[in-house]
């Protein structure tokens, strides 16, 4: 990949990929210097500054190795590797059927552990990058693709009156000013 591009979904699982500039910072993502970083609402009380990499989260802090993170990283990761071979409509197709598996990994002790009287009746369905049950899961998806030369698009596919059944997709394209 030139200069920089991320790829960002949320949703269920959230990734990163990110490139390096070569400008001497090994934190820095951009020959502008621009630096990547996570913050949450839990955790540490600072922004972490991410090196180049993929990263995975989801219902807990950056990187907790459940499974269904642990697989999703991998989903994407097969995605992301032929990402330049792909024109950009499969590409985001592509990252949606990522975003919206619900293949259960389980077995997954750190999930069973996490509430057991909440989790354990859904488990089979929590255990998975989406979350389908009948009050909560997944209710929206975003992919933002940007690439070298600052043109974005930001794709996101939100449910309807609370229907799994029923999504809404809407598509934006722009470029970003220097």
């Amino acid at each position: 990949m030139a200069g920089h591009q991320h790829t960002w979904e949320t949703g269920r699982t959230h990734q990163l990929l990110a490139t390096p500039a070569g400008n001497g910072h090994p934190w820095q993502s951009t020959a502008k210097g621009d630096i990547v970083c996570y913050y949450g609402n839990r955790g540490e009380p600072e922004p972490i500054v991410l090196t180049p990499g993929t990263y995975g989260l989801s219902n807990a802090l950056l990187e907790t190795p459940w499974r269904k993170l642990c697989f999703g990283k991998q989903l994407f990761t097969e995605v992301a590797e032929q990402s330049q071979a792909l024109p950009k409509d499969a590409l985001v197709a592509q990252l949606l059927n990522v975003l919206n598996n619900e293949e259960a990994q389980l077995p997954d002790p750190a999930i069973e552990d996490q509430g057991q009287e909440y989790v354990q009746p859904i488990l089979n369905k929590y255990a998975a990058v989406c979350v389908r049950c009948a009050n909560y899961g997944t209710r929206t998806n975003t992919i933002i693709l940007l690439d070298a030369d600052g043109h974005v698009t930001f794709t996101e596919r939100s449910m309807l009156d609370k229907d799994p059944s029923h999504w809404e997709t809407s598509t934006y394209e722009f470029t970003l000013q220097s």
